[in-house]
C-alpha cells in the first residue's frame, strides 16, 4: 500500500500531462477561496487552511486509489475541528493551532491503521442517511456561526446552535451596515453568477471582486475587517506534542468522529465518480491515503482533511486523467501562496462569510432529504436524529451517535430476517407469502428464510419457525427454502438441528431447497450433513414435485385433505370432509414396522396361512398390478371393513410406493390392530426385485 506512488508513475503517460495540469488549475481556483473560508469555520488562521490544501492534495493523491478524489479542507471537518478543540483550548491562541495539528495526526493514524488492517469494509455500516443528516446539520451550524462575520458582531464563536442564535439576537443591534452591505453584495454576485454561468468559479470571482472593491475604495478605513497579509512561505514543519497523553486522550473521541465521517465521505465520493468512469477502487488503499494526508497536514501546518465532493466533481469534469491532477492543484495553490499572499490583506471577512453562507446552503441536500423522508422510515429516523443531534449535542457525539443508530439498525435488520410461509400463486409459477390458513397444505410447510443464519439471528429465526409450526400442527414435513441465506455459522447449524429433531420426533422430516455453495460447505464441515442426510438437500428444479411424489402421504392428500395447494394436487380426487390437522400430526407420531420385500416373499412362501396381505391401493391400481396372495382393501374402506381384517394373523400392508401403507398402518393401529407390517418400497420395490405380479 505504501508503494502506490510508484504504481501511479509507472503507468503514467506523457499525453495525460496537459489535461492533468489544466484540471489541477481548475480545481485550484475553487480550492483557494474554500481553503481560506474553511479555516475561518475552524477559527484557524487562513494560512492553516492553505497549508492543509497544499499538503493534503499532494499526499492524498499519491496514496489514493481513486483517480479523481480530491483531498483537502472540508466544511464538515472544519466544523468538527472547531467543536472538538474549543472544548479544550481557547480559539485564536497558538495552542489552538498546535492542537489542530495534533488532531490531524491522530485522525491520520486512525485512518492509516484501519487501512493497513484492511478494515475498509467498516464504512459500509454507516448509512448514507447519517452523512446527509450530519452535513445538513453542519450547514445550518455554519450559517448560524457566519452571521457573526457577515454583520461584524463581537461575540465568542461557538458550535452550539442555540447559543449562536441567542448571541445573534442579543448583538444584532450592533450590526455594522457597511460590512453587511458588502457581504450581501458578494452573496448576490455569487448567486447571480451561478444562475447565469454555472461553470464559472463564482466564489473565487466574488472574493476577488470584494477584495478589489476594498482596495479601490479603501473600505477597511470604514471599519470593514479584512483578512490581512498572509505569510509567503512553504508549509512549515511543526513540532507537535504527540506524546502528551493527556491532550491525546481529550482529542481521541473527536478524532474517531472525524475519522469515521471523513472516510465515509471519501468512499462515497470515490464510488460515485468511479460508477461513471468504470474505475475499480480499493477502499483499504483509500484509507491509507487519507491517513497519510492527515498526518502530513498535521506536521506541515495544517489541520484535519478529507475528500471533497465539490472539488472531486470539478476535477472529474475538468478532464483529469490521473491522481496527478490533484497534485498539480496543490502546486498551483503553493504558487498562489508564494506570489499572491500580500493581496490577501484586502479580502473582507464579510465576503468570506458570504461564500460560506452559499456553501452552507448547498450542504443541505433538500431533494435527498425529502426523498429519504418519503421512501424509508428507518433511514428518515436516522437522518433526522443525526441532524437534531448535530444541532443540540457536541459535534463528535452527534456523529458517533448517528453512526451507532445506523449500526444498530443494521444489526436489528440482520438479526431479524424475514421468515415466512409461502405457497404457489394461482398459476403455480411463483411462490407468494401465505395470507390465510386456508391456503396451507396440512402435511407440508414451505418456509422461506431471507437472511443469514448467524448467532445474532438464530433466536429470531427459531422463534418464527416455532410460531409457524404452532399454527400448523399437522406439518410433519418442512421444505426450507434457503435461496436468500448467504451465510450460516455454528449457531445456525445448531438451530436447524433442533428444528429437525422436533419434526422427526413427530414422524416427519425436513428438506432444504436452494442451499448456496458457501452454506452447503459449512453444513458439510460442521457434520450437519451426516445428521440431515444428503437426500434431504434437494438439487432438483422442481422441489415441490419431488416432495409431492416422493415424500408426502398420498392417502392424506386424497382422503384427508380437501385443498388443492400445488399443481400436483389438481388431478387428485378430493373429499368434502374437513381436515383434522391435529389428527394428522398425531397419526404421524406412531412408529411403523417396515419389512424388506425379500422377507415378505419368504413369509408368503413358507407360511402363507399365517399372514394376511392387504393391498391398500386404489381398485384400478390393484387391477393393473398386484401380488397374487393380496386382497384389495382401499384406504378409505379400512374403517368400514375392519371385520375383514384378521387379528390373529400377521397383517402385511402394501401400496404402490409404500406411503399409503404407512398411513394405513397408523389407522389400523388406532383401531386396535397390533400385528401390522408394511412392505418397504411397496409394489415398485417388489417389481424391482423381479418378483411375480398378477393382473385382473
Amino acid at each position: 500500500m505504501f508503494l502506490q506512488p510508484l504504481e501511479i508513475f509507472r503507468k503514467y503517460k506523457w499525453e495525460w500531462l496537459q489535461p492533468d495540469i489544466l484540471a489541477g488549475l481548475t480545481v485550484a481556483i475553487v480550492l483557494l477561496p474554500q481553503a481560506i473560508a474553511y479555516a475561518m469555520i475552524a477559527e484557524l488562521p487562513p494560512q492553516t487552511g492553505l497549508y492543509a490544501a497544499i499538503v493534503a492534495a499532494i499526499v492524498g493523491a499519491l496514496w489514493s486509489s481513486s483517480k479523481h478524489l480530491h483531498t483537502g479542507p472540508t466544511n464538515a471537518d472544519s466544523l468538527l475541528t472547531l467543536g472538538i478543540l474549543m472544548q479544550i483550548i481557547e480559539p485564536g491562541t497558538p495552542e489552538f493551532i498546535v492542537a489542530a495539528g495534533c488532531l490531524a495526526v491522530l485522525v491520520g493514524i486512525i485512518r492509516l491503521l484501519l487501512g493497513l488492517a484492511k478494515l475498509g469494509v467498516l464504512v459500509n455500516f454507516v448509512a448514507d442517511s447519517v452523512i446527509i443528516g450530519f452535513i445538513a446539520g453542519a450547514g445550518i451550524l455554519i450559517s448560524a456561526g457566519q452571521l457573526r462575520n457577515l454583520l461584524k458582531l463581537e461575540y465568542q464563536s461557538t458550535t452550539e446552535f442555540l447559543d449562536n442564535i441567542h448571541n445573534l439576537f442579543i448583538h444584532i443591534p450592533e450590526a455594522h451596515m457597511p460590512s453587511l452591505l458588502l457581504g450581501l453584495a458578494t452573496l448576490f454576485l455569487i448567486i447571480i453568477l451561478r444562475m447565469i454561468v454555472p461553470k464559472l468559479p463564482a466564489p473565487f470571482i466574488g472574493m476577488v471582486a470584494a477584495a478589489v472593491t476594498v482596495a479601490i475604495f479603501d473600505l477597511d478605513g470604514y471599519g470593514i475587517r479584512v483578512l490581512g497579509e498572509l505569510p509567503r512561505s512553504f508549509p512549515p514543519l511543526t513540532a507537535l506534542p504527540i506524546l502528551d497523553m493527556t491532550l491525546i486522550g481529550r482529542l481521541s473521541t473527536g478524532a474517531l468522529a472525524i475519522s469515521a465521517i471523513g472516510l465515509v465521505e471519501a468512499m462515497s465520493i470515490s464510488r460515485t465518480i468511479a460508477a461513471q468512469t468504470g474505475q475499480r477502487l480499493n477502499s483499504n488503499q483509500e484509507f491509507v491515503g487519507q491517513g497519510l494526508a492527515n498526518i502530513a497536514s498535521g506536521f506541515l501546518g495544517g489541520y484535519p482533511v478529507s475528500g471533497s465532493f465539490t472539488r472531486s466533481v470539478v476535477n472529474h469534469n475538468a478532464g483529469a486523467v490521473t491522481q496527478l491532477s490533484s497534485i498539480f492543484s496543490g502546486i498551483w495553490i503553493l504558487i498562489a501562496v508564494l506570489l499572491l499572499a500580500p493581496l490577501a490583506r484586502f479580502l473582507p471577512l464579510t465576503s468570506l462569510a458570504a461564500v460560506l453562507l452559499v456553501t452552507a446552503w448547498n450542504m443541505v441536500d433538500r431533494k435527498e432529504i425529502v426523498r429519504i423522508a418519503k421512501s424509508s422510515r428507518g433511514d428518515a429516523v436516522i437522518m433526522f436524529s443525526t441532524l437534531g443531534a448535530t444541532l443540540l449535542l457536541p459535534l463528535e457525539f452527534a456523529v458517533l451517535s448517528g453512526m451507532m443508530v445506523s449500526f444498530s439498525r443494521h444489526l436489528l435488520k440482520t438479526s431479524t430476517p424475514d421468515v415466512h410461509e409461502v405457497v404457489p400463486d394461482e398459476n403455480y409459477h411463483h411462490l407468494l407469502k401465505v395470507r390465510n390458513r386456508r391456503q396451507m397444505c396440512p402435511q407440508m410447510g414451505l418456509i422461506e428464510i431471507e437472511g443469514s443464519l448467524y448467532f445474532g439471528a438464530v433466536a429470531h429465526v427459531e422463534e418464527e419457525i416455532q410460531r409457524i409450526l404452532k399454527r400448523s400442527p399437522g406439518h410433519v414435513f418442512l421444505l426450507m427454502r434457503m435461496h436468500r441465506v448467504n451465510h450460516i455459522d455454528v449457531s445456525g447449524v445448531h438451530m436447524l438441528e433442533s428444528v429437525i429433531r422436533q419434526i422427526r420426533d413427530k414422524g416427519g422430516d425436513v428438506y432444504f431447497d436452494g442451499v448456496r455453495s458457501r452454506v452447503l460447505h459449512m453444513m458439510s464441515v460442521s457434520g450437519f450433513m451426516r445428521f440431515l442426510g444428503h437426500r434431504n438437500i434437494l438439487r432438483k428444479e422442481d422441489p415441490i414435485g419431488f416432495m409431492f411424489h416422493k415424500v408426502l402421504h398420498p392417502g392424506i392428500c386424497i382422503y384427508e385433505c380437501d385443498k388443492r395447494i400445488f399443481a400436483e394436487c389438481q388431478a387428485l380426487p378430493k373429499h368434502d370432509e374437513s381436515v383434522d390437522y391435529n389428527e394428522i400430526a398425531r397419526i404421524a407420531e406412531i412408529p411403523v414396522h417396515e419389512v424388506p420385500v425379500a422377507t415378505i416373499k419368504k413369509m408368503l412362501a413358507d407360511n402363507p396361512d399365517s399372514v394376511q396381505l392387504l393391498d391398500v391401493g386404489e381398485n384400478r391400481e390393484f387391477a393393473l398390478s398386484h401380488i397374487a396372495q393380496a386382497t384389495n382393501l382401499p384406504l378409505p374402506m379400512l374403517t368400514s371393513s375392519q371385520d375383514k381384517i384378521s387379528k390373529d394373523k400377521q397383517v402385511i400392508l402394501i401400496s404402490r410406493v409404500g406411503r399409503r401403507s404407512i398411513l394405513a398402518s397408523h389407522i389400523l393401529h388406532n383401531m386396535g390392530f397390533e400385528n401390522i407390517m408394511i412392505v418397504h418400497g411397496g409394489m415398485l420395490a417388489w417389481q424391482a426385485a423381479g418378483y411375480p405380479t398378477s393382473i385382473e
